[in-house]
């Protein structure tokens, strides 16, 4: 009987999410009110509250059910080629991209989360939380952006802003652009232009420097 007891109370938590999920989908999250998403779900409003402390805990709670675009990135990163940053940085940007273009639920979640929600009075502690999220994934960038560039920091950040800003305007409209096709081509431009200003590596300390070869005299 406990057993059944869990199974049935984690069955009417997963509906009340996917319920969330869907209201929060059509009106937005500021627009609706724990009652309108037990109706949704076929439940009472007690029910909510039996799973969910507020709107906030239950937002949080639908959004842990997905692993998030840049969230991927780190297991390209760990699975990066060692010494190839151009490789590194080419994976972990297409990553999120992939993994957005693919998978339907990636794609409501993230659509609730940068269109339809506002991070303000009760949602502010989700929203802090979603800008630690960035400040890590900008930082991960950052190792092998160090290596093309001197500005590590603002080449990470560019790149960051190049993936957020291709997921933002796809998830307006899917059918605009291709998400993938435009994001390698995107990614490896902006990728290709560090490296090719990448400054050479500096000399070992008390090595000899070569002087400028001169031009041969004509005889």
């Amino acid at each position: 009987m406990v057993r059944k007891s869990k199974a049935d109370a984690l069955a009417t938590r997963q509906q009340l999410l996917d319920a969330a999920e869907q209201v929060f989908l059509s009106q937005g999250v500021a627009g609706t009110s724990l009652q309108q998403v037990a109706v949704a779900a076929g439940l009472t409003r007690g029910a909510i509250y039996w799973h969910f402390q507020d709107k906030a805990d239950l937002f949080t709670a639908m959004m842990d059910r997905v692993t998030l675009p840049c969230e991927c990135a780190m297991d390209q990163a760990r699975g990066a080629t060692p010494g190839d940053p151009v490789a590194t940085l080419q994976a972990m940007a297409m990553a999120p991209l992939r993994a957005l273009a693919g998978q339907a639920q990636m794609q409501r979640v993230f659509r609730i989360a940068m269109h339809l929600t506002e991070y303000t009075g009760e949602l502010a502690p989700v929203g802090e939380r979603h800008r630690l999220a960035v400040a890590g994934f900008v930082a991960d960038l950052q190792q092998p952006c160090s290596v093309l560039s001197r500005d590590a920091h603002g080449a990470a950040l560019g790149l960051f802003s190049l993936i957020d800003g291709l997921m933002r305007q796809w998830t307006m409209d899917p059918s605009a652009f291709d998400l993938v096709a435009v994001g390698e081509r995107s990614v490896a431009a902006y990728v290709a232009g560090l490296a090719a200003t990448a400054s050479p590596p500096a000399a070992p300390a008390g090595s000899p420097r070569r002087s400028p070869a001169r031009p041969a005299r004509s005889t």
